[in-house]
């Protein structure tokens, strides 16, 4: 028997609230998309045959398009009223407060110490949400304190605010909280944005702040925002619970998003604790905070405390140090990374910002610059947030005093000299210098040490920090011109130790053709790409003095990556680095060109390797692969021949059968080997 359109309404009404709250506020979905649009779709097809059926709570009504003619002023009954912030952002503050408080309620030392309820300080917009019966009838800004906007078409757009609460509920309950916007989200929205050329976003609260206050709720849906709940205004026909941190438990249990990263923090040694603890996870939060909030948690201690002026005396923000500070960007200089990668680089007047002292920050890209909109002499936003860099992110609108011109990137690396290029396609300007240039000596020279490449076993960050910082290794020939009473002079070199390297570096002069290519550093060239061209050249006469057009015959070699070939070796000084390594004794073997005729069973087949095999090792799999002409994957995909599946081999086994792709053992490669 076909339900009743009113009762199919409550039924559909119930299961989309319920599963809302699953996805927004608890995080964890139990229906699919699809599966939640069909009962929204079936429940608007209601609503709209028996407008009767519609309610202020429908899960339908929290997307709403109207253009209003304006915001209406909201009374609060109960004033939404600011809280004391400690200026001393030191465990100071903390102590200070606990030291107020104690005095205030008359305590002496060896009374029982206070408990309080330690909070997030969101970075956001304070609102006020009313429930009458249980059900949204009102959103409303905090405005002056005493009189606010009404946002309620904006703040039902939030899929995490519930439109209905759950369970037994007041007769009026007003619910205070923080409208904020999350980093992924906002990221997200500013991507958007660029894609469609549009204007970027300078930080995630005034963001969310700004889609609030629309008068088109379109605007605040475009904007995806969340919410947490800190507190009451009014409240009709509820026992509040005894406790700040009781009342947190029974507004989650309404349905109502609360912050889970709070406690009952004991006098003034769990107030520092809550304080250190949150700094240091401040940075790996999914959102903005600029502090923290300490309450009385007792509410009847909380009543003895009363207020001052229009602050309570239990309730206190003790905050961070300002992530974001606003000074003058005195000139543009560009800095060359250790992989070659030119960023600009703002200078700028000192500003104390994220606890330290800041004079430089990080502008990216050039296109990022075009972006913001910055050039010299501006006002700008610096932010600094934990150990991330200091980033300039955007300029303080106002007119300039004069003309200044956009900047432009150099044509030529500021460190060495070389062609500063940007590929096609990329957003980046790079150094061509590559093993030539100074600033990347360091990165070229662990580079070419490395196992996959030379080898060098020995050769790590240390020693090739205390070599190149010294002047005694200025690029990679040199390597090989040192003896042990210089290795042994360094810090921390003992004479074995220092005999051991040269040894290594001994060994390391005869690499095959594709390892010496890959140690080379060549930009898009990885070590599947060195072994295509030492298979395809043969010798690196050939490979040097290959063109473009040659070097897209190679397999898998597209324009990008001839290009960078190319251009590393039309470069006089990185031929100069190759003819010094060869003149300093090393000798890459030669490797079997175009003309070898040896059989090759897996030529042009795809493998992926899986756990653990019982005699081969990963890398002595991939090898004999290579040799027989195949090519490993470190994926599965309909494109793969083969899997190669040892002892615990994970996931790739599973999507291997699942797409139907053979699956072999180590014995099954070994007779794939042989044909």
């Amino acid at each position: 028997m076909t339900a009743k359109p009113a009762e199919r309404a409550a039924e559909l009404r119930a299961q989309l609230n319920h599963h809302a709250h699953l996805y927004y506020v608890l995080d964890q979905p139990a229906l699919p998309d699809a599966e939640y649009d069909k009962l929204f779709q079936e429940l608007q097809a209601i609503e709209a045959a028996h407008p009767e059926l519609l309610t202020p709570d429908s899960p339908t009504q929290r997307v709403i398009g109207a253009v209003l003619p304006g915001l209406t002023p909201v009374h609060h009954v109960v004033p939404m009223l600011s809280i004391t912030t400690e200026t001393d952002t030191t465990e100071g503050g903390a102590i200070a407060f606990d030291a107020r408080v104690r005095r205030e309620l008359g305590l002496k030392e060896g009374d029982a110490p206070i408990d309080y309820n330690a909070e997030l300080k969101f970075d956001g917009l304070a609102i006020n949400l009313r429930y009458e019966a249980g059900v949204l009838v009102q959103a409303a800004t905090r405005g002056d304190g005493e009189t606010g906007e009404d946002v309620t078409h904006n703040v039902r757009t939030i899929g995490q605010i519930p439109l209905r609460l759950k369970g037994e509920v007041p007769a009026v309950l007003e619910v205070r909280g923080e409208v904020y916007m999350r980093r992924d989200a906002f990221e997200a929205l500013n991507e958007r944005q660029r894609s469609k050329g549009g204007k970027t976003f300078v930080n995630p609260r005034n963001t969310a702040a700004g889609a609030i206050r629309q008068l088109d709720s379109r605007q605040a849906r475009d904007k995806p925002l969340s919410f947490y709940a800190y507190g009451l205004g009014e409240v009709q026909g509820w026992d509040l619970p005894t406790t700040q941190s009781g009342l947190l438990d029974a507004l989650a249990a309404f349905g109502i998003p609360v912050n889970d990263l709070r406690t009952v923090a004991s006098g003034t040694a769990g107030l520092v604790a809550f304080h250190q603890r949150v700094a240091e996870a401040r940075d790996g939060l999914p959102f903005d905070i600029d502090g923290v909030v300490y309450k009385v948690n007792s509410r009847e201690l909380q009543a003895r405390l009363g207020f001052k002026t229009r602050e309570p005396r239990w309730a206190v923000a003790h905050k961070y140090p300002a992530q974001e500070q606003v000074t003058t960007l005195l000139a543009i200089d560009v800095q060359v990374g250790r992989t070659g990668k030119l960023t600009p680089v703002a200078r700028l007047e000192p500003v104390f910002v994220g606890g330290t002292t800041v004079s430089n920050a990080t502008l990216h890209n050039v296109f990022e610059m075009r972006r913001k909109g910055v050039r010299v002499g501006d006002k700008v936003i610096i932010r600094r947030a934990g150990d991330v860099i200091p980033e300039v992110v955007g300029r303080v609108p106002g007119e300039r005093p004069s003309y200044v011109p956009n900047f432009h990137m150099p044509r030529a690396c500021p460190i060495c000299k070389s062609e500063a290029a940007r590929e096609k396609g990329s957003i980046e300007y790079r150094c061509t210098g590559g093993v030539f240039c100074p600033a990347q000596r360091k990165q070229a020279m662990l580079h070419f040490a490395g196992r996959r490449a030379m080898d060098i076993e020995g050769l790590g960050d240390k020693l090739v920090e205390q070599l190149v910082d010294a002047g005694i290794v200025l690029s990679l020939p040199g390597l090989y011109k040192l003896g042990v009473a210089k290795l042994a002079a360094l810090d921390r070199m003992a004479e074995k130790s220092a005999q051991n390297i040269v040894d290594a570096l001994e060994k390391s002069k005869t690499p095959t053709l594709a390892r010496f290519l890959f140690s080379l550093g060549i930009r898009q060239v990885g070590e599947t790409t060195a072994k295509d061209l030492a298979r395809h050249f043969g010798t690196l006469d050939k490979l040097m003095n290959a063109s473009v057009e040659q070097l897209l015959e190679v397999p898998d070699v597209g324009p990008i990556v001839a290009a960078s070939i190319h251009t590393f070796f039309a470069q006089p000084h990185n031929r100069e680095v190759v003819e010094q390594l060869l003149a300093a004794g090393v000798s890459p073997k030669e490797s079997e060109g175009q003309g070898d005729d040896r059989p090759r069973p897996l030529l042009g087949k795809t493998l992926v390797l899986t756990g653990t095999l019982p005699t081969l090792s990963r890398d002595e799999a991939q090898a004999l692969i290579e040799e027989a002409g195949g090519k490993v994957s470190g994926s599965v995909s309909k494109k793969t021949n083969y899997v190669i599946a040892g002892e615990e081999a994970g996931s790739k086994l599973e999507k291997a059968r699942t797409l139907g792709v053979t699956v072999l053992d180590e014995e099954g490669l070994r007779a794939l080997l042989v044909g």
